[in-house]
């Protein structure tokens, strides 16, 4: 392995010096090839060298000739390999050395053996004594240096993987299908100059060892070391999944679960790191859905896609086996950065495959396995292939938006109510005489939609679910908003039988685009329009709050994320100060009828702890507009008052008809009018009835009861 100081002192230009002679020798061989040509081979044309003497002469001096050709290939060859493997240490020795200069300038010092330490001799007499006695800042800084640390190696290790790589390519080089011509091993006339296509083809062959179970652990690690140096590489990734075929990926892929999960677990760290970097391989060999490769690798896959696969240890039941989806999906999920029209490719082939099962007469899912495939034993396992590559697309907001865009598509629809989600057998139903095994019972699985509920909220917010929160407002596009409108419409006409694993998704959404469902919640008049988003179905806003009321941690998403709503409405400037205090006290009154209703509905289903019990979701974090500081601040009041009207007796929630549901909210409603009284004093205390002592809390109190009886009125409630 280099070292450090190797690496950061060995002269690299003899690489390409090397590759110039090389050259040259191509060259030389080339003239050879002319003068053997002219001198020796041709002699044999002659029409005066004829018998048996001039077909032994012919065949002899053609294998030469050949020789020459091919001695040619692999000089070439060896000389792109040292220019391949010159760009490759410049690269790495850059990222070293950038590594080394970050760390100075962080305060460390790096010794010529690559080794970190703190630099105290910036420090100050004070800071110095203050290291010395603080327990505190010693961690820190012992911290600080294992980090530094830790980059540097993983530098080194990178260095080194590269420098196994190249000997791997060079040893392969003068060893071609070709040879064998004469006593003595000949010249390599296939040889190929790319590095990268030398690794794939020992990863294949290693790759077809763990199919056939005789890989050894040595065998294993230099997979691992493979896929570390090459996974982003495209040459690399093509040639290996071209050779591996989607059938040999798709085994590769099972048999390192097969190893992680139930065969050898205490290597399972090991295993994952491989399919880790198979799934990385993958998402860049991919990249390019018009080049041949894709084309290619694409119908390949819609052959083993359907094919059935053995995981070891995933299943109980002997012999049950999967579907290639299932299992590219399981390791797609291991991977990123998948190109937009490969994720919608493969969902529309997915698609296509169930469709296509259920069209053949078949009652149960092509997808079909006994139990459930949720929680740490066997969530890790794609079962549902669709909604899994859903999650995956999730992650893209502008490719979740294209394919569920209902102006182009009719995937949403598809999802929303036409796709039957019960993928997994619950049991087989006793015929009579229960004498055998009847027809299977689906049911769905104890993570059904998991997917699509977050690519659904990808696509309606234009927001990584599991990204990073937005630092500035995430504007909407006209695909985000028909995403949203179409399923706030299909899914409020569900009513009760909306999905509840849907409750939470459509809460981010309806936060996210809290304006627009500020708006419909608080506008009595119906006149108020937003100009840059969709008018909502006030209808279907009071159904969804109820849906969306029936889990506690789905209306904590919707109610926390409208407080930011009030909140950004009251301090907006264009609007009417009065206008602003209604507006709050009408969606109060509105989200609490539509939680009663909820809980009047159907008690049964209503998943509220019987404690109430609030906690901050950094789930819902990310959907919540950035609508300011002065909002934040506003807000954490709001929210303040709001729990503690939550943490009341829970039997409470439940009022009679005639009682106003708002009243539960009075705190909520007191911090309302405070915030709206801090931000328009002046107004306030220049008109009537809207005083600091009591004005602006009958105002508030008077705005929640309209917003009650309307939303009651429009349930039917009244």
């Amino acid at each position: 392995m280099p070292t450090y100081h190797e690496i950061l002192t060995t002269d690299l230009s003899a690489l390409t010096t090397a590759a110039e002679r090389w050259d040259g020798m191509a060259k030389e061989l080339n003239k050879q090839e002319d003068a053997y040509r002219r001198d020796v081979h041709d002699i044999t044309l002659r029409p005066t060298f004829v018998g048996e003497s001039q077909s032994a002469a012919n065949a002899r001096f053609g294998i030469r000739l050949t020789e020459f050709q091919s001695a040619q290939t692999e000089a070439k060859a060896i000389a792109s390999l040292l220019r391949d493997a010159h760009t490759q240490f410049v690269d790495l020795r850059k990222k070293l050395e950038s590594a080394r200069d970050d760390a100075i300038a962080k305060g460390m010092k790096v010794s010529d053996q690559g080794v970190v330490s703190y630099d105290t001799g910036k420090l100050s007499q004070g800071d110095k004594q203050a290291l010395a006695h603080d327990p505190d800042y010693q961690d820190s800084i012992r911290k600080d240096v294992a980090s530094w640390q830790t980059r540097i190696d993983q530098c080194v290790q990178d260095v080194d993987d590269a420098d196994k790589g190249v000997e791997v390519a060079f040893t392969a080089v003068v060893k071609g299908p070709d040879q064998g011509f004469g006593t003595v091993p000949d010249f390599n006339g296939k040889a190929q100059g790319d590095i990268e296509k030398y690794e794939a083809d020992e990863a294949r062959d290693i790759a077809q060892r763990v199919n056939s179970g005789d890989a050894s652990a040595a065998d294993y690690q230099e997979l691992q070391r493979l896929f570390h140096d090459n996974s982003g590489d495209k040459a690399f990734g093509q040639t290996l999944l071209d050779e591996l075929g989607a059938k040999g990926t798709l085994q590769l892929s099972n048999s390192l679960d097969g190893l992680a999960y139930h065969g050898d677990k205490q290597h399972s760290d090991q295993y994952l790191d491989i399919q880790k970097g198979l799934a990385t391989t993958l998402a860049t060999a991919t990249q390019d859905p018009s080049s041949s490769f894709y084309k290619h690798f694409r119908e390949d896959m819609q052959k083993a896609g359907t094919e059935q696969f053995k995981v070891d240890g995933l299943s109980p039941i002997p012999d049950e086996k999967v579907r290639g989806y299932q299992s590219l999906v399981t390791l797609m999920q291991q991977g990123n950065g998948y190109n937009g029209q490969f994720l919608e490719d493969t969902a529309d082939d997915i698609r296509h495959a169930e469709e296509s099962y259920t069209a053949q007469g078949h009652t149960e899912s092509i997808w079909a396995l006994r139990d459930k495939f949720s929680g740490k034993d066997r969530g890790w396992f794609a079962n549902d292939p669709l909604d899994g590559v859903l999650g995956i697309m999730s992650h893209d907001p502008k490719t979740s938006a294209e394919y569920l865009d209902p102006a182009h598509t009719d995937n949403l629809d598809y999802l929303l109510h036409g796709r039957d989600w019960d993928t997994v057998i619950d049991h087989y139903a006793t015929p009579p005489g229960g004498t055998t095994t009847g027809m299977p019972v689906m049911a769905a699985d104890g993570d059904d939609r998991k997917g699509f509920g977050d690519a659904l909220a990808a696509a309606a917010t234009g927001i990584d679910p599991d990204g990073q929160r937005p630092m500035a407002p995430t504007p909407h596009t006209d695909a985000n908003n028909r995403v949203f409108v179409h399923a706030l419409d299909v899914l409020s006409k569900q009513g009760d039988d909306m999905p509840a694993s849907l409750r939470d998704d459509m809460a981010k959404i309806m936060v996210n685009h809290g304006r627009e469902t500020y708006v419909a919640m608080s506008d009595l008049s119906g006149g108020r329009h937003l100009a840059d988003g969709p008018d909502l179905n006030r209808d279907q806003v009071l159904e969804m709050t109820k849906q969306i009321s029936r889990s506690q941690d789905s209306y904590n998403m919707l109610h926390e994320g409208m407080n930011y709503a009030i909140t950004a409405d009251i301090n907006d400037p264009s609007r009417h100060p009065e206008d602003t205090l209604h507006s709050a006290g009408t969606a109060i009154g509105f989200m609490e009828e539509g939680r009663y209703l909820a809980l009047k509905g159907d008690q049964h289903d209503y998943t509220w702890d019987k404690t109430w019990s609030y906690h901050a979701s950094g789930a819902l974090l990310n959907f919540i507009p950035v609508y300011g500081d002065i909002a934040q601040r506003g807000t954490d009041a709001l929210t303040t008052a709001w729990v503690m009207d939550e943490q009341r007796d829970q039997a409470a929630k439940l009022t009679s008809d005639s009682q106003a549901t708002y009243h539960l909210r009075q705190n909520q409603l007191n911090e309302i009018a405070r915030t709206w009284y801090a931000a328009n004093p002046e107004w306030a205390d220049s008109h009537t009835d809207y005083s600091h002592d009591q004005g602006i809390y009958d105002q508030i109190n008077g705005a929640a009861n309209n917003g009650n009886e309307r939303a009651r009125g429009m349930a039917g409630a009244q």
